[in-house]
């Protein structure tokens, strides 16, 4: 299935149709790699890799599969660019699209994945910014249809920071059906265009009680209190401990609930270790499709 937009920068550019094909690939995918096949359906493509900032999940997750997929990716920090030196994102983006197949960028801000994208003639994917994170609610997606074999209908409790993160899960789930509890301390609510365009399709609750929006939940997710975004950890002491999940909190969702995180987690902060070692922790496999969620993304744009 061809995308029908060049660019996926926030998520909502997908429609619930390309969406949910894109989940069902993955796990296509990844049930054909643990069975040793590997098909190379973007033989001679390449993917160039702009990291802004550091990167464990994104790099791996996105240079492994394109080599799984027999194409190639290219490693390119901000230092080792021209834009170092002042070349602009303009430039740059026209530059690189006459040598690539796509682009994937991982930013500061927001704007200058816009600007990437306006100015490429080949697909760009946002690979982290400081509003959305598309590809991480992809394989939090697909990890859900994984654990519960469904996605319509489910309830998702966010606890913590109304982040980037947490935007695109927003967009995510008014997508398939899933309905959101975001529990934030005051001033950490998620972006309001992304809650009112999501309200049309799904119920979204914006609370400050942690132990309200678990309630009768099917899936429990948080993300760091201080992310690199951030300069100061002072900004922890608006969340803990109220905000924390810990074992007491999961007992306050649904007994078959799963807890989700998208690493790297500040154990004893946002999340205790308890709970990421525990039973209802599906934080491994969510990181590891990551690299399948992004391998049935590049097919989806670039395969001919």
């Amino acid at each position: 299935m061809k995308l029908k937009t060049k660019d996926l920068l926030t998520l909502n550019e997908l429609s619930k149709n390309e969406l949910i094909a894109i989940i069902d690939n993955s796990i296509k995918l990844k049930k054909d790699l643990k069975r040793g096949i590997c098909k190379p359906l973007l033989k001679n493509k390449t993917l160039a890799m702009i990291f802004q900032k550091p990167s464990t999940r994104t790099r791996v997750s996105f240079e492994a599969g394109m080599y799984q997929l027999g194409g190639h990716a290219l490693n390119l920090t901000a230092d080792e660019l021209q834009l170092r030196r002042g070349e602009t994102i303009q430039d740059t983006s026209k530059t690189l699209s006459r040598y690539v197949n796509a682009i994937m960028a991982r930013v500061y801000l927001h704007e200058e994945i816009e600007i990437l994208a306006k100015n490429s003639s080949v697909p760009v994917i946002n690979g982290l910014s400081d509003s959305f994170h598309p590809c991480q609610t992809l394989a939090d997606l697909m990890t859900i249809k994984e654990k519960k074999k469904k996605l319509n209908g489910l309830k998702l409790a966010w606890v913590g920071d109304g982040n980037n993160v947490c935007n695109s899960m927003i967009y995510g789930c008014a997508k398939t059906s899933i309905d959101i509890s975001i529990a934030t301390p005051k001033g950490y609510e998620p972006n309001q265009k992304v809650i009112n365009e999501s309200k049309k399709s799904v119920q979204v609750e914006l609370l400050n009680d942690p132990i309200a929006a678990v309630k009768d939940a099917d899936v429990v997710a948080t993300d760091t209190f201080v992310s690199i975004h951030h300069q100061t950890t002072d900004r922890a002491k608006d969340f803990l401990p109220r905000f924390q999940v810990s074992a007491s909190l999961m007992k306050k969702a649904n007994p078959n609930a799963i807890f989700m995180h998208c690493l790297p987690a500040k154990r004893g902060q946002e999340v205790t270790s308890e709970v990421m070692d525990g039973p209802q922790s599906v934080v491994w496999d969510e990181a590891e499709n990551r690299l399948h969620a992004q391998k049935a993304l590049l097919v989806a744009m670039l395969q001919v």
